[in-house]
């Protein structure tokens, strides 16, 4: 059984999540956003032991505290493989535009489809290209959570103007793998409030 705590993070108000598995004990940190210390407080306030960093995409607003957090607890970084390039480059990512250079290399570079076995959980690496070539949900089918970074929002989908973005891509993404979850799936967004799949399929346009 999981728990997910969550804060509202830099500029443009992101969601960083820690997912604790209440039977170890254990958690993982999803999109360390920005504010390391409000992350570190976010995890002592859980008394829980991070094993793990995953980033739902590249962009500035979800790694910008990444390589702090990493170093401060000794775990590792998963991304998805096509997305290294947008994590290495500050044009790319979008962190030039706000007067930052954030260049982070995963230490884990995962593949669609992927099952990632940490803190005791069983988590799906789910490549939903749209917002970003490297787009991932995080999918524990355990506990019916997806955690859905700037693909799914409450409501909307993420923005398909920035680089390495396609409209196209992410219609499939949409249609074509997170419509096939279970409609009783919890969704945790990378900004905005949480939902689920079920509602969003019936009130989201794009779904």
């Amino acid at each position: 059984m999981i728990k997910i705590e969550s804060r509202v993070l830099g500029p443009v108000a992101t969601n960083c999540y820690l997912i604790i598995n209440l039977d170890n004990n254990e958690s993982i940190i999803v999109d360390p956003a920005d504010s390391q210390e409000s992350i570190y407080d976010m995890v002592v306030r859980s008394a829980s032991r991070p094993q793990a960093i995953l980033l739902t995409h590249g962009h500035f607003d979800h790694i910008g505290a990444a390589n702090e957090v990493r170093e401060h607890y000794g775990i590792k970084i998963y991304a998805s493989c096509d997305e290294e390039k947008l994590l290495a480059s500050p044009a790319r990512n979008l962190s030039n535009a706000y007067g930052m250079s954030l260049r982070v290399t995963a230490d884990v570079l995962h593949n669609d489809g992927d099952i990632l076995e940490l803190a005791g959980l069983k988590i799906k690496a789910i490549h939903t290209p749209g917002h970003t070539a490297g787009g991932t949900c995080y999918y524990i089918e355990s506990d019916k959570t997806l955690m859905s970074g700037d693909t799914l929002f409450a409501g909307s989908v993420g923005r398909t103007d920035y680089p390495t973005a396609s409209s196209a891509a992410m219609m499939e993404s949409l249609h074509d793998k997170l419509c096939k979850l279970p409609d009783d799936t919890d969704v945790y967004p990378g900004h905005g409030e949480f939902t689920t799949i079920g509602y969003e399929k019936q009130n989201n346009p794009f779904m």
